[in-house]
């Protein structure tokens, strides 16, 4: 055919224009039999229409899909942006082979509320739906699975026609049309799922342990960080479209609606947990005071949520922008802590860098500016997982900073402790001091006093107060021995004394206190008793007399009962064996496994009527358990109480008992002087009374550690008897003085005994460090005073 040369240009343009048009608008994707794909989209041969609030037919689509003025997509990963439009998208299949083919199409994202597909066979005309969306039960899905796929069989050489239909509550609707191989698909979601896995469980792990350290050190900020993993991780569980399959298959309000709450409450957490972390009440308060306003207004979008459904559209966009507005703080508090050189934690700082990467990443997607791939549809978890796996980091740096800091406190802690040990043992040494010096008066003044007048009026009144003296000494004793137990420093002392002629003197004075209340006292010895055993003496008299001393203040009328008797046994050791029972008040059942308790008596009126610091048989039990000793209670109310006492000694063999001095009948030191440095008068007063019997012995007197040091340049001395607690020079300063020689060479050895009424076991302790030769406690006992000085000259 002869071509018309005259054919105006301008009508070639035209007919040239009309023929992209018609190709372009009516373009079908055409399967090619050596040119099958595996997975490809299908945004090149596909329109969209966005058809606004019309809910149409699919019959009504068919016949006017052109007037609806469709647009061809653009990318694969077009955004329909943030509405509650209806859309229709179509495309053409066309199958140029003679096999059936069967492939899958993925569209819309999981949280689509309604997507359906219309599949129309030109040869038939047959119109086929299948539906997905997440605003219906999950198995109402045609295809079971969280993604929104649809399953399409095409016949050889035949054509089809797919209509989707797309719709939305709010939420920003994508309109990717990727075609899979069924072994593409399977590679792809086995991929997702391995990915997936991984991520769901770092974040899962990172919760719990994070969890477990908020029980386990209290610090609120463990628990935020917790909180954030788990609500981040749900977000992310809800728009991969889990949350729907596995939580709310049903639908309904909640599964609508999940998404916006727990982003809202996501977006909260993340917040409160950057403002804890990074103190900024404490840095700034403006700044704080941005993050309460913040916080409010999530609130507020909450309600709406809640009680306004009618404003959903706006929901969405409005808790986009405040995750904006939340991420825009926390960068904002960062970059200022930094440029106030306050502490920041720089794992902190790259998390919500990473974070912000990946977002902005998921950002672009959205808007459609990235292509629709599996790195940009997950680029939000690749930010969140590494943004959690620096918080982790900066939660650890976080968990060795509160241990440093609690390391410290510790330390301080211990410092202050020991600090205040040292406070309560001065205080305690000075409380025994200062008692027990007028108390050293007191005893022996009354002593010397009954012993040189015969009016029995009088003795009688000496007694009484010799009786008072010793209950507020036993007092004394018992505070001071409680203080000893609670710091461990009670010891027990090891020397030869005679058990019968101890436990006589005790009964003689129990008795008379028991005549004095008008009791019966009954002491009852059984069987021979060792000469003498070997053990500490003064505390089994704290022992006996404690039980003693209760039996008789706890009995009003009646009887005391006092028996003591002992056991020989193996390897040259005896059992003492001491049984006390009285007729009095009694105790309670309930009450006998706690009356040896500290501070414990049998009721509070009790301690009101008879007295008493509930410290005796706390003490009491120590000391025997001390000794490997036993000691047992029975008692009946209004009947009385029986207590039993059995501790082992050492029995001190026949040939030793030549070394054990007796009581001295005569107090005669051979012309020896002793030197008495002493502070207080009332002591000077009672070392001249019992000396002043003693034959062939002078003391001299000097009131402080100097004047005693004065005192060895113009007498020849030979013993010392030194007070530790004196001004201008104290007994410890005299003591090193003399064992320095600043006396002389010849006195550096000189025998000295500490006497003083500090009885603390450090007191003990640096007496015998400085090179004292013993040491006595006020009150002083004139026969132990003598025959420790007897034989230290």
């Amino acid at each position: 055919m002869k071509i018309n040369k005259r054919l105006p240009y301008s009508n070639f343009l035209k007919i040239l224009f009309f023929m992209l048009v018609f190709t372009n608008s009516y373009s079908q994707y055409v399967f090619q039999r050596n040119t099958l794909p595996e997975k490809i989209s299908l945004h090149n041969y596909t329109r969209v229409a966005d058809v606004g609030l019309s809910d149409l037919e699919i019959q009504y689509v068919m016949a006017n899909f052109e007037s609806l003025n469709p647009r061809s997509l653009k990318t694969e990963n077009d955004d329909l942006g943030f509405n509650q439009n209806n859309f229709w998208a179509k495309l053409e299949l066309q199958n140029a082979t003679d096999r059936d083919l069967h492939y899958y199409i993925e569209t819309a994202r999981p949280i689509t509320d309604l997507v359906e597909l219309y599949t129309i066979d030109e040869t038939s005309g047959k119109i086929t739906k299948a539906i997905s969306g997440d605003n219906l039960p999950f198995s109402d899905r045609t295809y079971d699975n969280r993604k929104t796929l649809f399953k399409i069989d095409i016949e050889p050489n035949s054509k089809l026609k797919l209509f989707l239909h797309l719709r939305s509550d709010g939420e920003n609707i994508k309109l990717p049309v990727n075609l899979y191989s069924a072994d593409s698909l399977i590679a792809t979601l086995s991929f997702e799922q391995l990915v997936f896995g991984l991520f769901y469980g770092i974040l899962v792990i990172v919760a719990i342990i994070y969890f477990f350290f908020f029980f386990a050190l209290r610090e609120i900020t463990f628990l935020y960080y917790s909180l954030y993993v788990v609500f981040v991780g749900l977000l992310q569980f809800a728009l991969d479209g889990f949350f729907y399959e596995f939580v709310t298959p049903y639908a309904g309000w909640f599964s609508n609606n999940s998404v916006l709450i727990i982003a809202i409450v996501a977006v909260f957490l993340s917040g409160k947990y950057s403002e804890v972390f990074l103190n900024i009440k404490k840095h700034s308060r403006s700044i704080y005071r941005l993050f309460n306003i913040a916080y409010v207004l999530l609130f507020l979008l909450l309600l709406c949520v809640i009680f306004f459904p009618s404003i959903l559209l706006m929901s969405y966009i409005a808790i986009n922008v405040l995750t904006l507005v939340f991420l825009i703080l926390i960068v904002y508090s960062i970059i200022y802590l930094y440029y106030k050189r306050k502490p920041v934690d720089s794992f902190f700082t790259v998390g919500f860098l990473f974070l912000i990467l990946g977002f902005g990443d998921f950002i672009l997607y959205n808007f459609g500016l990235l292509p629709h791939n599996f790195l940009t549809q997950n680029s939000s978890k690749l930010g969140t997982g590494l943004e959690i796996i620096f918080l982790s980091l900066s939660m650890s740096n976080l968990i060795r900073n509160l241990k440093n800091e609690k390391n410290e406190l510790n330390r301080i802690a211990l410092v202050r402790s020991e600090e205040m040990n040292d406070l309560k043992t001065y205080f305690l040494s000075n409380i025994s001091h200062e008692l027990r010096t007028p108390l050293n008066a007191i005893m022996n003044l009354i002593d010397s006093i009954s012993n040189e007048v015969e009016d029995e009026k009088i003795k009688k009144n000496c007694q009484v107060i010799k009786y008072s003296s010793h209950g507020l000494l036993s007092s004394v004793n018992d505070i001071l021995d409680f203080s000893k137990i609670e710091k461990k420093e009670l010891k027990l002392e090891h020397a030869a004394f005679s058990p019968l002629q101890l436990l006589d003197r005790i009964g003689r004075n129990a008795k008379i206190r028991a005549q004095d209340k008008g009791l019966e006292f009954h002491f009852s010895k059984r069987d021979s008793f060792p000469h003498l055993l070997m053990g500490d003496e003064n505390r089994l008299s704290q022992v006996v007399n404690n039980v003693l001393s209760n039996a008789i203040k706890f009995t009003s009328e009646g009887f005391v009962k006092f028996e003591i008797e002992t056991q020989l046994k193996e390897d040259n050791r005896a059992s003492l064996i001491i049984s006390v029972t009285d007729s009095g008040v009694g105790i309670p059942k309930e009450k006998l496994d706690s009356i040896f308790g500290s501070f414990s008596q049998n009721s509070i009126d009790n301690k009101r009527k008879f007295g008493g610091l509930g410290l005796g048989l706390y003490i009491v039990k120590t000391i025997v358990e001390m000794q490997n000793g036993t000691i047992s209670m029975n008692s009946y109310v209004g009947k009385g109480t029986s207590c039993k006492i059995t501790i082992d000694f050492d029995v001190v063999e026949q040939k030793k008992l030549e070394t054990v001095s007796l009581e001295p009948v005569v107090y005669d030191l051979g012309g020896k002087m002793i030197l008495v440095v002493e502070d207080n008068s009332m002591n000077q007063m009672v070392i001249k009374m019992i000396t002043k019997k003693w034959l062939n012995t002078t003391v001299i007197y000097a009131n402080n550690g100097q004047e005693g040091l004065d005192a060895f340049k113009t007498n020849v001395i030979d013993l010392v008897l030194m007070d530790l607690q004196m001004p201008v020079m104290d007994g410890y300063e005299a003591t090193i003085a003399i064992r320095n020689g600043e006396v002389g060479q010849d006195n550096a050895n000189i025998p000295i005994i500490a006497l003083t009424a500090d009885v603390m076991e450090s007191t003990k302790l640096r007496v015998a460090e400085i090179g004292m030769n013993h040491y006595l406690t006020k009150p002083i006992n004139k026969e132990t005073l003598f025959q420790v000085i007897k034989n230290l000259v």
